[in-house]
């Protein structure tokens, strides 16, 4: 178990928690919108840090993208083991081949 299992599965536990008691179910009550839209603010600060080379800021905000990607999977129900396989699936693979792979949109 890694430390990214145990925290999907703290948010999964959230799921049923009072929204007054945790920050988690606090997010997920209002909804998967609201969750990939904290999502994406998380993910700006973690570029502009690293814009900035501040290396002590951008693990921290990198910890916050991680987690708040977690929720917003778990939001929609994603499970952590199915996007692990995926990477799993990709390994081994030219990034520009499984792009080229993909259906076209």
């Amino acid at each position: 178990m890694s430390i990214l299992h145990d925290l999907s599965n703290t948010i999964e536990a959230r799921k049923q928690a009072d929204p007054d008691s945790s920050w988690t179910a606090k997010l997920l009550a209002k909804g998967p919108e609201k969750c990939a839209e904290k999502f994406g603010e998380e993910a700006v600060e973690a570029i502009i840090e690293a814009v900035k080379d501040d290396k002590a800021k951008l693990t921290s905000e990198a910890a916050d993208v991680l987690y708040h990607l977690l929720v917003m999977l778990a939001a929609r129900d994603v499970a952590l083991d199915d996007v692990l396989a995926e990477l799993a699936h990709r390994q081994g693979v030219s990034g520009i081949a499984e792009k080229a792979s993909r259906p076209k949109r």
